[in-house]
């Protein structure tokens, strides 16, 4: 696929891990390798992947892919249409996350950025974030930028923007499907 070199051999087995401010342990789970574009590097979460660590385990319902921006504040879950699974985009706003080998990490802040398939879409968690900014002391240098990516993110999914786009998400849920049936 154009873009960016690929940061390991499609397929390789990675660790996603989220953690709350202040090293608390949030949601984590085992994903694929799939590649990368200019968007970033591309993850495969596959169904009946276990997330655990955060207030609530889940299974994964559908196989979904995870774009990890290599220089923005969010991340983006994208899912295969299924009855179970209400979003078509799920988008974290986080720190850059940071790649140490196989696994990457990123501080969830709360608020969430989302995208039904019908189109619509909502900003989720902002009275968590309102709490947690003052329970767990984010630094003002945080809210701002956890402020000025959700805005960004949101204005990004209103204009339809190419990175968003679930037809930028297609060539990823391709490469996922041919590596699970290798």
């Amino acid at each position: 696929m154009p873009g960016e070199q690929p940061r390991f051999e499609p397929g390789t087995p990675v660790r996603g891990q989220y953690s709350k401010w202040g090293g608390a342990r949030h949601h984590g789970a085992d994903l694929v390798y799939l590649g990368a574009d200019e968007h970033g590097d591309w993850l495969g979460d596959p169904v009946g992947n276990q997330w655990s660590g955060g207030p609530k385990s889940f299974e994964s319902v559908s196989d979904n892919v995870l774009l990890v921006p290599p220089d923005r504040g969010s991340t983006a879950m994208f899912y295969s249409a299924h009855p179970e699974q209400a979003f078509e985009l799920y988008c974290d706003i986080t720190t850059v996350p940071v790649w140490d080998g196989t696994h990457v990490t990123a501080v969830d802040l709360d608020l969430d950025v989302i995208r039904r398939f019908d189109g619509s879409w909502f900003v989720d968690d902002e009275d968590e974030f309102a709490e947690h900014r003052v329970s767990y002391g984010y630094p003002v240098e945080v809210v701002a930028a956890a402020e000025a990516e959700c805005a960004r993110v949101a204005d990004e999914i209103r204009s339809g923007a190419t990175r968003l786009a679930m037809e930028t998400a297609e060539p990823w849920f391709a490469a996922f499907r041919r590596l699970r049936r290798v």
